[in-house]
Parts: structure tokens; C-alpha cells; sequence
């Protein structure tokens, strides 16, 4: 299922509307849709963007309106389905709104930076200073009619997904403008979100240790963005890269080809890592001050809750006003009924809808006494509501892995053994559910191959069991074959191994929560190691069992070269743990 704000995939793969001639009404006639465009400096280079105007019936230069500002996800444009629903959506409630495409997306020009913000949130700020009066589009268009906080200085806030998300994020680093964010199911370290890394030393989701390369969502987005000048034609040269990928800047096709090489030297994997992070919130959120209201996916294997979890703290920390929620959906489906659907126009009965119409209350239209909700929310499927807390809860129950398969409540009942698995040259494990489903093929359920992976199974449950965080797991392996190669200088020699939790019923059937995978290449198999779980909001319902896995191999990531046997040694003073954010029931 696609996600309704975000155009991703193939689902993503559709001709734009073209929008061209006068203003024209809109279905609603409360407001009325003009196409627009504007020559911005975005870099070092001049872009045309295309965008449409929408202006509430009523609001003139003597009774002004705040404004929204949105662009596409990836692949998408001003026109698709969910990019143009934020400008209805919005305009129908008073708003002025200016929807654009995204740099190197639908008719705008320019290559895919990856929404840097020298780039991306340049031509963004552009943008602003229209919606400020500072200056006109290049038909001559004003914009006279926005709320502004100052000569220049426009009331206006952002909200999008994904690639609409973070451009919001690089938009308010480079302009303090910008008086309210809502970026939804966006990333905080693209080094992470394409090659992801469990351990290592971390700041925020960001390892020190290259990660392991996400092939299936990395390389669909890459074509893609390769196919824009076919899907979208135009005869603007910038959009074309002559000197390397079509349509992508050379730093970002460079990292894309590295990444793909499944070789990663040490000074090669450092500008991959350099390059991936600069445009990524993770360099620059310490510039980011305006009040952000945060929603990330719970079904969501390409941008997990532990990248808005980053992107909150990090905020949180500096002092930006900051409160988050996670929902059912994401970029891997996940929509349930009553969830934020634009396109339904369900703002005002959704929770995420209702949340976000009080944060531009607030911000935008100056109402100071609006409860904008708790710190933070998550979606419950087993209540079909969310619940609240004041922060992401703390891992608070800890399991001890014993030697013989079982998930102890007590380092006491650990028993002493040993056991092995070994890596084929082909996956043998499936997790993650991708670009597959999204363009209309099949895709198994997730399996792990016998000899492949182990897995430690906790007793039947006596009681419900709610888990609302990143559960982590501190390992120690034996692997002799990888100790031998590991310094080699080339990241790609160290261990791969694959991290997950599955919640296992009483009649036996698996299920792995959100089809999440912590892929981990090993820093060090001499020294223990502490491996980072993908948030999760879930039940483990009485007479349930969890089973924490780890595999050899998963079909999405690229995984071991060579073949590296792995066992794992248990005693009651010295095994591997699995530690649980576990909030009370009810």
C-alpha cells in the first residue's frame, strides 16, 4: 500500500499533471489554484521551479492568511496525489498555500542533491522571500496576501514526507524564517537509512563503522531518480548530469556506486559516510529553531523510528520546541482505518490530523493558549489508539540468551553451550518488505534457513507484554575466518550479521514486527558488541513467546564476502543479553 503522503517506488512513476495558463478555480471554490514559476540561485547554479499557488477566497492584502509551504516525496512532483493534497487540504482551511517540485522532480530543473541544504533549502528560502513580498515569480506574481511577522519575514510553516520531510529540516538551517515544521517518515543520517549499522559508536543513529548496503530501496530510488528526464521530458539542461549519473549530482552518484561496489577501503567508506551525512539533519539540526512536530511510521524499513527518535533528542537537547508522534504507516505500508489520509481530508478526525492543525494553530496563527498534545504519542494496534508519554521510554527489562536456545529472565538460569551457524553465498533469510509489493510482485513472509541463523525463545508469556521503544542486544561471536581478514583496511571484510525480534504464538507461527532487521557489520568479533534495534510499538500477548534471531544473511542488504562460520558461547557469568523498553499494560 502506497503511503498517502509520500510517492515512493513505483507507485511513484507517474506522468505530473501539467498545470499550465491563469488561475483557474478550484473544485472547492474556496480558493482558487495558480501555476507559477520561479528562477532560483540553488547553489551554483540557477533552477527553475515549477509550483502552484493556492489563495483562500477572502484573503487579500487587507485580510492576510499564513502560509504552507510543501513539496513532493521522492519521485513525485507538485501534481501527484499526495503533494497536491496538502495545498487543497490546507487552502480549504484558510491557509495560503505554495506546493512546488522538488528540485530535479516533475517540470523544475536541476539534479537530485538529496535535499542538501546549500542546494535544496536555497531554492527553498527563495521561495520564502516570494511568500514574504521580497520578491515576485517570474510572470510577475505578488504574494501581498501572507501574514508576515515582519517586512520580509512571512508566517509560514512546512509539512510533507519523506524527501518532503527532510527538505523542511535543510529549509530551516539555512532560514530562521520558517515559524513551524511537520516532517513526516523522513531520515536523520542517510548513511544510516541506505547502509544501516546496529553498533559501532554512535551519535544519534550514526555508527562509526560502515554499514551494510540496503540494496532493494537504495537502488530503486537511484532509478527513479535516473528516470526523471525520461518521465518527466524538458529541455533544461540542468537537469541533465553530463559527467556522471544522469540525474543525480556526481558526490551522490559517487556514493550510490560505492555503496553498490560492496567494497568499502577505509578512505573511500569515509567520503561515502562524509558525503551521505552532510546533507543529511544530522549535520545540521544545531541550526534548526523552529517548533518541529515530528511523525514517523511505524511500518517503515527504509526510515525507522530511531531516526526521528535522533532528530527528536537532538532537538529536544538544543532547546527547539519539539514533540513526536509515531503512526501505523510508512513507507512500508501499514495505513489502518482512521490514520491521516490527505486525500480523505480527514484532518480534523485523524489523531496525527488533529495534531498537526493545533501546531499551526499555535505557531501560525498565533492562538497561544492551543494544546499542541503530549511529548509524544505511538500508535497501539491492539487498542486501535494511541497512547502518551513525556518521553521515549527507557529500556527497563533485560533477557540473558542461554546456551541452550532459551531467553532467560535471569542470568541464574543461563545454561553453559555453544552453538553454530554459517553463511551460504546466496540469503538465506527474508525480512523486510520493500519496492517489491509496491510495484506488483510477489513477496514471501519473512523465513530464516535452518544451519543460517540462531534464535533464543523466551517461555510462554504469563501476562501481556508491551514493548515501545529500540530494544538492544549486547553479543559476543567466535569467528575465527573473520578475525583473520577483519583489518584489513576494507570494511567489507568485517562480519555481517542480522539482528531481529519476532514475537512467536502459541500454536508455533512467527511474526517479526513490522518486518524490522538491525543489519550490523561487527567492528571487532574479539570484543563484545552492543547492537541497536529498530524502535517497535508492540504487544507480546499472554501465552506469547519473544525470540530474539540472528542471521547470516537478508535478501535486501548485500551481506558477508566469503564464508565466516560464527558460534556463540553462553555461560551464567558471561552471555549476551536483550535489553526491552517495556511500558505497563493498560
Amino acid at each position: 500500500m502506497r503511503s498517502p503522503l509520500v510517492a515512493v517506488a513505483g507507485a511513484a512513476l507517474v506522468a505530473p499533471l501539467a498545470l499550465v495558463g491563469p488561475a483557474r478555480a478550484a473544485a472547492d471554490p474556496a480558493y482558487t489554484v495558480t501555476p507559477l514559476t520561479f528562477t532560483v540561485e540553488a547553489g551554483d547554479r540557477s533552477c527553475t521551479v515549477d509550483a502552484d499557488l493556492y489563495r483562500p477566497a477572502g484573503v487579500d492584502a487587507d485580510r492576510p492568511a499564513p502560509a504552507v509551504l510543501a513539496t513532493n516525496g521522492f519521485g513525485g512532483s507538485k501534481s501527484d496525489g499526495s503533494t497536491d493534497a496538502i495545498g487543497k487540504a490546507f487552502a480549504e482551511r484558510g491557509y495560503v498555500g505554495l506546493v512546488y517540485s522538488g528540485l530535479g522532480f516533475g517540470k523544475s530543473g536541476c539534479l537530485i542533491t538529496l535535499d542538501d541544504p546549500a542546494v535544496d533549502g536555497r531554492a527553498a528560502s527563495e521561495l520564502l522571500d516570494f511568500l514574504g513580498g521580497v520578491r515576485a515569480a517570474d510572470d510577475g506574481t505578488k504574494a501581498d496576501f501572507v501574514t508576515q511577522d515582519a517586512d520580509g519575514d512571512p508566517r509560514v510553516g512546512m509539512i510533507g514526507g519523506s524527501y518532503g520531510g527532510a527538505i523542511q529540516l535543510a529549509t530551516a538551517a539555512v532560514d530562521p524564517r520558517l515559524d513551524a515544521l511537520v516532517p513526516l517518515i523522513t531520515w536523520n543520517d542517510l548513511a544510516y537509512a541506505l547502509a544501516p549499522n546496529g553498533t559501532g559508536a554512535h551519535t544519534g543513529v550514526t555508527s562509526d563503522v560502515p554499514g551494510v548496503f540496503k540494496w532493494q530501496w537504495a537502488n530503486g530510488f537511484y532509478l527513479i531518480g535516473e528516470g526523471q528526464p525520461l518521465l518527466n521530458p524538458s529541455l533544461d539542461p540542468s537537469r541533465i548530469n553530463r559527467l556522471d549519473c544522469l540525474h543525480f549530482t556526481t558526490r551522490a552518484c559517487e556514493t550510490i556506486r560505492l555503496l553498490n561496489s560492496g567494497r568499502y577501503p577505509a578512505d573511500k567508506a569515509e567520503a561515502m559516510l562524509a558525503y551521505a551525512r552532510s546533507v543529511s539533519p544530522v549535520s545540521y539540526l544545531d541550526r534548526v529553531k523552529a517548533p518541529t512536530l515530528i511523525v514517523q511510521g511505524q511500518a517503515d524499513s527504509l526510515f525507522n523510528l530511531n531516526e526521528a527518535t535522533a532528530t527528536y533528542r537532538t532537538l529536544k537537547a538544543q532547546g527547539t520546541e519539539t514533540k513526536m508522534i509515531w503512526q501505523s504507516w510508512g513507507h512500508s505500508g501499514g495505513q489502518v482505518p482512521g490514520e491521516l489520509d490527505l486525500g480523505q481530508g480527514n484532518l480534523e478526525t485523524s489523531h496525527v490530523g488533529q495534531r498537526v492543525l493545533a501546531w499551526f494553530d499555535r505557531h501560525l496563527r498565533g492562538k497561544a493558549d492551543t494544546d499542541t498534545g503530549p511529548a509524544f504519542s505511538y500508535y497501539r494496534s491492539w487498542q486501535r489508539g494511541y497512547g502518551t508519554a513525556d518521553d521515549v521510554p527507557d529500556l527497563s527489562r533485560t533477557m540473558y540468551l542461554s546456551g541452550d536456545g532459551k531467553l532467560v529472565d535471569n542470568r541464574s538460569k543461563v545454561a553453559r553451550g555453544s552453538r553454530k551457524y554459517v553463511n551460504w553465498p546466496v540469503p538465506t533469510s527474508h525480512s523486510e518488505s520493500s519496492i517489491a509489493p509496491l510495484i506488483g510482485l510477489p513477496d514471501p513472509k519473512p523465513y530464516d534457513t535452518k544451519g543460517t541463523y540462531l534464535g533464543w525463545r523466551s517461555e510462554p508469556l504469563t501476562e501481556p507484554l508491551d514493548v515501545v521503544g529500540a530494544p538492544k542486544a549486547t553479543l559476543k561471536v567466535v569467528s575465527p575466518r573473520a578475525e583473520r581478514v577483519q583489518n584489513s583496511g576494507d570494511a567489507s571484510d568485517k562480519l555481517v550479521l542480522f539482528a531481529k525480534v519476532y514475537d512467536v504464538a502459541p500454536d508455533g507461527s512467527r511474526k517479526l514486527v513490522n518486518r524490522l532487521v538491525s543489519p550490523v557489520r561487527v567492528p571487532d568479533v574479539t570484543r563484545p558488541f552492543t547492537v541497536e534495534l529498530p524502535g517497535i510499538v508492540h504487544r507480546y500477548g499472554k501465552g506469547h513467546r519473544l525470540e530474539f534471531v540472528i542471521a547470516a544473511s537478508d535478501t535486501a542488504y548485500f551481506g558477508n564476502r566469503g564464508i565466516k562460520p560464527v558460534t556463540v558461547v553462553h555461560a551464567p557469568e558471561d552471555t549476551g543479553v536483550l535489553e526491552l523498553p517495556v511500558v505497563p499494560t493498560g
